[in-house]
């Protein structure tokens, strides 16, 4: 569960800041960002684009069975306040979509070494949760993650303006939190925990239950056309992310028991 609604951010997440997200620019940053690479120039000017509802979602055309075209402009202006369009004839630099999946490895970087330390103060309090204990309060702060982008829907009205780009990058940061805390547990508790002749097997179960959570992240991704509302996608994934979080807790006596067996914490 915790994979499914991780690997949002290949398909919820970047169609949340595709459409639905304010990427343009301040004119300092115009120029670095270019240099590398980040850059989207988005023109004023009509053009042939699809036919998008107000949830951006594309439509066939029934006498050809393609998806319908029409003469607009592009599809990023039709909820963008007008007194930030450029000139008529210019283009809006914005921040390239596929660079927002970026800001998980970078929060990565800067949030393990406060969660290290965190633990470690904890661990001088004799304080310091065992790891199931970790992996559970992950999948309770990935939960968590999904309310910020839920409250991100309802602040810019279901997609009627643009939201601002704080939501998604607070998102990245909630669920990294919720990452650092399930997914290197995960490791270390697979290798410590498994028979020595069998380690390696073991820890291919440990990557198959990644897989399955990617192959469910799809499936999750094939819904978000079927929600009129997006806060209601959202929600499902915190449903089953607080039912996961439920299983493990459930579970967590007797995980502890199995640890301290083993003389590990």
């Amino acid at each position: 569960m915790f994979w499914a609604v991780f690997k949002q951010n290949g398909t919820a997440l970047t169609t949340w800041a595709e459409f639905y997200t304010d990427r343009s620019m301040p004119t300092w940053m115009e120029t670095p960002a270019k240099f590398m690479g980040m850059v989207q120039e988005i023109p004023n000017e009509p053009g042939t684009y699809p036919i998008y509802d107000d949830q951006f979602r594309t439509h066939k055309d029934p006498a050809t069975g393609s998806i319908a075209m029409t003469e607009s402009l592009p599809p990023y202006y039709s909820n963008l306040s007008k007194d930030k369009y450029p000139p008529v004839g210019q283009g809006l630099k914005t921040v390239s979509t596929e660079i927002y999946q970026s800001v998980n490895p970078f929060f990565v970087i800067l949030l393990t070494p406060l969660l290290v330390w965190f633990f470690g103060q904890l661990r001088k309090r004799k304080k310091e949760p065992t790891t199931p204990a970790k992996m559970g309060l992950g999948l309770i702060v990935t939960a968590l993650s999904t309310l910020v982008t839920v409250w991100a829907v309802y602040s810019c009205h279901n997609g009627a303006e643009k939201a601002s780009v704080w939501w998604i990058i607070g998102t990245y940061g909630v669920v990294t939190i919720g990452e650092l805390c399930l997914s290197p547990m995960g490791l270390s508790a697979v290798s410590k925990m498994a028979p020595p002749r069998i380690a390696g097997l073991m820890m291919g179960g440990w990557q198959l239950s990644t897989s399955i959570g990617n192959k469910l992240s799809g499936v999750l991704a094939t819904m978000w056309d079927q929600y009129d509302h997006k806060a209601n996608f959202f929600w499902v994934n915190f449903v089953l992310l607080l039912l996961a979080s439920a299983a493990l807790f459930l579970m967590l006596k007797w995980l502890n028991r199995m640890f301290r067996e083993q003389g590990l914490s």
